[in-house]
């Protein structure tokens, strides 16, 4: 009887356990996550905690819909890696109609399990740029050569491994050449072409795929949830700080504040202000490629900018500093694609209003410098008075409405006129008036 008791609570146990995991596999879901933006760091952060996600969460896949003109060669390998090793089976969609997998975005795409991409899009121009300055022709012949060498290598191992056209997506390095999604699909460069998710899903129904390590798995996703998978609030603000033109206009706003604190000792609020945007700045700039000769340039700027204030040029100082702030601000950033570079219409719009402002803060500050004391004791400089008594040398004057204790340079007469040179202590050094303007004042002698 125990047993049989035994017997049955056993198969009641095996029952509810197959109805939990039925329970679980019908409640899996597809995570997805959208980039639409370049190719770097943070992007490379946001795929690599979406793929630990999916895999926490015992996802049936990874969506990853893409929009991008490139990015970072770095970012890129390091993104095909965590693609390449996910546990979790990845497909890159290409869309919206009007996206781009540009450049960097064709590597990920073709790394891919699944590679699709919605009608009305295009992927390629993979040519590498080199984040080098100009060089003598020959040496950068030869590294145009060896960047091209690499990123086609690159390319060979990731497509001959998803079974892809190896010589068309080697095209797209060697050539920059651009496929649309027909000729893509044709070419056996992606998939699928699919207008939305369910299409894609419906599709891929009951498929088999090949993944990068020589498994073969299923996809069932057909009425599968979708659930997306945002970035944090960190990753979205370090995101937009990533764009090299923020960056620019942050570091500009940090010197300004900083110029202005040391015009105005002790204000404390723009030291403060201008500590925090240059630290913000730097931490932007150096997840980039950054020249940090261009960094001499935007400071050379301001040097000329504080020059001009103190020569008074008439402008040409200014306009100097103004080039070379806009040229620095231009060299920036050394990225591959014009979007990861700082806009000419940014920096003339940073560059020209601050040379502006630079220069007149610069030349209220001298002005005030430059101008005579008029409180305390050292504001008696300079004041004419009267000799009360005779100058012989020493004797008293009275300047300002107040008697002075007097030493003169040469003998004056009481009545007459002297001007203040130093004040020494209680006594005042002073210089009798020209003699055109030595006549007695009747009215100021006692």
């Amino acid at each position: 009887m125990k047993r049989l008791l035994c017997v049955l609570a056993a198969r009641r146990l095996a029952a509810f356990c197959v109805l939990i995991a039925a329970s679980v596999a019908s409640s899996a879901e597809v995570l997805k996550i959208v980039i639409n933006d370049t190719i770097q760091p943070i992007t490379d952060e946001y795929i690599g905690r979406a793929i630990t996600e999916a895999h926490a969460q015992k996802a049936n896949a990874l969506l990853i819909q893409i929009n991008t003109p490139g990015g970072l060669v770095s970012s890129t390998r390091n993104i095909l890696e965590k693609i390449t090793t996910s546990p979790v089976p990845v497909i890159v969609y290409v869309a919206p109609a009007g996206a781009r997998a540009g450049s960097a975005g064709i590597f990920i795409l073709e790394s891919a399990d699944v590679a699709v991409m919605a009608p009305g899009t295009n992927a390629g121009a993979a040519h590498p740029v080199a984040l080098v300055g100009p060089m003598l022709v020959k040496t950068d012949d030869v590294m145009k050569q060896k960047l091209e060498n690499d990123a086609a290598a690159l390319m060979r191992s990731v497509t001959s491994k998803r079974g892809r056209n190896i010589e068309a997506a080697e095209s797209a390095v060697r050539e920059s050449k651009s496929f649309t999604e027909q000729e893509a699909l044709s070419q056996k460069l992606i998939d699928y072409v699919a207008s939305s998710d369910q299409d894609l899903f419906r599709q891929l129904q009951g498929k088999t795929v090949k993944r990068f390590d020589g498994q073969t798995i299923t996809l069932n996703l057909m009425g599968q949830s979708i659930k997306p998978f945002d970035m944090t609030l960190k990753q979205r603000i370090l995101s937009s700080m990533m764009d090299p033109n923020v960056a620019f206009v942050i570091l500009a706003i940090g010197l300004l504040a900083l110029y202005v604190e040391f015009n105005h000792p002790g204000a404390v609020v723009p030291g403060t202000v201008g500590v925090v945007f240059i630290l913000l700045a730097a931490f932007a700039l150096n997840l980039l490629p950054v020249r940090f000769a261009a960094l001499v340039l935007i400071l050379g700027a301001f040097v000329l900018f504080a020059l001009e204030a103190k020569f008074a040029t008439h402008g040409v100082l200014t306009t100097g500093g103004i080039v070379l702030l806009t040229l620095g601000g231009l060299l920036l950033v050394d990225a591959p694609i014009p979007e990861m570079r700082v806009h000419l219409f940014t920096s003339l719009a940073v560059s020209i209003p601050l040379g502006v402002i630079t220069a007149f803060l610069m030349t209220i500050a001298l002005r005030a410098r430059r101008n005579k004391i008029v409180t305390g004791v050292q504001g008696l400089v300079g004041e004419v008075g009267t000799a009360q008594t005779a100058l012989a040398p020493a004797g008293k004057v009275f300047v300002h409405g107040e008697l002075w204790d007097a030493m003169s340079s040469s003998p004056v007469p009481a009545g007459f006129r002297i001007v203040v040179r130093q004040v020494d202590g209680l006594r005042l050094q002073v210089d009798p008036v020209p003699a055109s303007d030595a006549r007695p004042i009747p009215s100021a002698v006692s």
